[in-house]
């Protein structure tokens, strides 16, 4: 009995929808493998922090507690909020902390598939984006909140006692050090979107002016209601966006203007 001739295309389609399909399995183990890493760092280090919660909470409000008039004091207008609310908190230290082996194992999955002279860009944006970060978030507790509190407590109408809640005061201190944190990312935003030829460098040095507005536009918004506040916001912004500047002008090279010669054939 004849066997049936087996048509190499089919074949072929076959295979490689196969080996396309292992392939996909094969992302989607190491994926988890490398998600598993990152969350098993937040968790030990969360479980370190764990027995000085209190004390890392006791750190956190320490810009408004030393500001509140005399007798003042925080209060918890929830029955688990002592216990819960510096839990949260040490969980949030937990994750900015170990936000460098959360960006290495996102750099291990991804950077086998980059060019070489993509990943040399991508290096020093990786580690330029979690030092920043850490920069903005330092900057808004040792500078930023504690002139805050000052214009805040002094501008307390009389009569009225300042007792700030323990969970409203670290859900908008959180808030703060993401806002100031995103803020200063601008370099490397400025960085990305040159390389990727959205904007030249000129075309970013032209912008200047209206970036220093929308930089005093949003330091109006995202910081509470005083020139100081908004001043030590959108000061490091300028100063930030001329930094970047000269990142550009390091790390990204200008594309070659195309040949006259070449385009007339």
């Amino acid at each position: 009995m004849a066997m049936p001739e087996r048509d190499p295309e089919k074949g072929a389609d076959k295979d490689s929808g196969f080996d396309l399909e292992q392939g996909l399995f094969s992302h989607l183990l190491e994926l988890r493998s490398r998600l598993m890493k990152a969350i098993a760092c937040v968790v030990i280090v969360l479980v370190c922090l764990v027995p000085f919660a209190n004390r890392l909470y006791g750190w956190l409000a320490e810009p408004l507690v030393k500001r509140l008039p005399h007798g003042a004091h925080m209060i918890a207008t929830q029955v688990a909020s002592p216990f819960l609310t510096p839990l949260k908190f040490a969980f949030y230290i937990a994750l900015f902390a170990s936000m460098p082996v959360i960006v290495y194992q996102l750099w291990a999955f991804v950077s086998p598939g980059l060019y070489r002279h993509e990943k040399r860009l991508a290096r020093p944006l990786l580690v330029a984006s979690v030092l920043l970060f850490y920069c903005g978030c330092a900057f808004a507790y040792f500078l930023v909140l504690p002139a805050a509190f000052h214009f805040l407590t002094m501008v307390t109408p009389p009569g009225v006692e300042m007792m700030t809640d323990i969970t409203h005061y670290l859900d908008f201190v959180m808030l703060v050090f993401f806002a100031f944190g995103l803020c200063f990312e601008i370099p490397v935003i400025q960085v990305i979107v040159a390389a990727t030829g959205l904007v030249s460098l000129q075309k970013l040095k032209s912008w200047r002016r209206y970036a220093i507005v929308a930089a005093a536009a949003v330091a109006a918004i995202i910081t509470p209601p005083d020139i100081t506040s908004m001043l030590l916001l959108l000061v490091p912004m300028v100063i930030l966006y001329e930094m970047g500047l000269v990142a550009v002008r390091v790390l990204v090279k200008p594309k070659p203007a195309p040949d006259a010669a070449g385009q007339s054939y």
